[in-house]
């Protein structure tokens, strides 16, 4: 498991730098990840305007800085992601700013299809959802912990569409967009704060 850790923060990237790769491949009709359609670099193309807005627009609650600032130890935060995944471009942008905040934290960004060893160590019901932020000790380089594909109200929102509809579609993407446009990236920041301080005892 070692291995694999120390391989996949080898073939990560800082945040910006993660986002000018996104970039680039997007001026070349492309996104990342093994698979290439129109669908996904049309995805990737609404990510990269939606993260650029929550660049922008993302804040970190006094409260929220204040624990994030009490944090024991410094970690990094091993990010799963790809380029065309809606749900990393909505939590991206809060987990830098967060980890920023923190002054203890490192984030690197690292892509699910080029480092599918790491990947399978952290599925979700078998599956491969993204985004995962896998929480590791800096100073011995062990996992602590992980959090994520989505935050809990999201995750509900979309087993409960699943349960009636039977299927993931467009309404239900637009619906999950909503839901993270309204939460403004609060439960994100509570869940994975809560999981710090878990952490820290």
């Amino acid at each position: 498991m070692k291995t694999t850790i120390a391989k996949a923060l080898f073939n990560s990237h800082p945040y910006l730098e993660y986002r000018k790769l996104v970039s680039d491949l997007l001026l070349e009709n492309k996104s990342t990840g093994h698979e290439q359609s129109d669908d996904l670099t049309h995805y990737s193309s609404l990510n990269e305007t939606r993260m650029n807005r929550l660049d922008k627009t993302i804040t970190i609650s006094d409260e929220n800085k204040q624990k994030l600032s009490r944090l024991k130890g410094e970690y990094i935060w091993l990010v799963i992601s790809e380029g065309w995944c809606g749900d990393a471009a909505q939590l991206l942008p809060i987990v830098e700013k967060m980890a920023i905040e923190s002054g203890k934290i490192e984030l690197r960004i690292v892509l699910r299809d080029e480092n599918e060893d790491f990947m399978k160590l952290f599925l979700t019901n078998k599956s491969k959802s993204i985004p995962i932020v896998v929480i590791i000790d800096k100073v011995t380089g062990s996992v602590l912990g992980k959090w994520g594909p989505r935050p809990k109200g999201a995750t509900e929102l979309i087993e409960n569409y699943k349960k009636e509809f039977g299927v993931i579609d467009e309404t239900i993407k637009t619906n999950l967009q909503m839901w993270y446009l309204y939460d403004k990236g609060v439960s994100t920041q509570n869940e994975i704060i809560d999981l710090m301080q878990l952490l820290n005892q």
